[in-house]
């Protein structure tokens, strides 16, 4: 047979082979394209909560910068607390609330004894800076998880892409280059997709981890300052 009859031959199949990826997407085997749409599913809520996160964070230090140029001020703490215990509080305000509060109870209650108070004090502001940070934490769970089972979920698309392939060219049993290609190019668009939604999770977790422990680092470093403010307070009352 002459080569050029061959070349000609080939053609149509070459031409009639797709690789554009919503051709890929298409003519993949159905678990495979359920793989890949959990996938895209999963790296929009990535996304979605990282957008959030975002924003929360910001507003985070939004709010520990107003109330900190408040408290150190010189204004009355006692005037703060009734300016801010009127209102829903988080972060470093929640924790001077619960501290204030805690405080204010045990005076108002007309006790002898102050006993115990300063360590009352420190464990409602623990919790407070708990509460704060379990707050900020929500959802970054699924970041880590999205970011770690990301590309295994891929790649099981991909075996099963490439175990379908070899299917269809055993049953066809034509293995040239132009049948061979899509199927394996299907195949691995699924290790494409699932590496897409990974590597933003992983990249986000690791920000936003590292964001929740400066904030919790200046939750804390407050906690102790007010808490040395009140225990003077207490000696000089007691």
């Amino acid at each position: 047979m002459n080569p050029a009859d061959v070349a000609q031959s080939a053609l149509p199949v070459a031409a009639s082979a797709d690789v554009s990826l919503i051709a890929l997407f298409w003519q993949a085997h159905w678990i495979v394209k359920a793989v890949m749409l959990g996938l895209l599913s999963c790296s929009v809520w990535v996304w979605a909560i990282a957008i959030d996160k975002i924003f929360l964070f910001a507003r985070t230090r939004r709010s520990m910068d107003r109330f900190e140029q408040a408290f150190w001020s010189g204004e009355s703490i006692e005037e703060l607390y009734r300016t801010l215990s009127a209102k829903p509080t988080h972060s470093m305000a929640a924790c001077f609330v619960a501290a204030m509060r805690e405080w204010k109870r045990s005076f108002e209650s007309h006790a002898r004894s102050v006993a115990g108070l300063q360590m009352r004090i420190d464990k409602v502001m623990n919790v407070s800076i708990a509460r704060e940070v379990e707050r900020l934490e929500r959802r970054l769970l699924v970041l880590a998880t999205v970011g770690s089972a990301g590309p295994f979920v891929g790649l099981f698309g991909t075996v099963w892409g490439i175990m379908s392939s070899f299917q269809s060219i055993a049953a066809s049993k034509n293995t040239s280059l132009a049948v061979v290609a899509p199927g394996i190019a299907e195949a691995l668009f699924a290790t494409a997709v699932g590496l897409i939604a990974a590597i933003p999770a992983t990249i986000f977790y690791n920000k936003f981890t590292s964001e929740v422990n400066r904030q919790a680092q200046r939750l804390e470093g407050f906690a102790d300052e007010f808490s040395a403010i009140l225990s003077r307070q207490i000696d000089e009352r007691g």
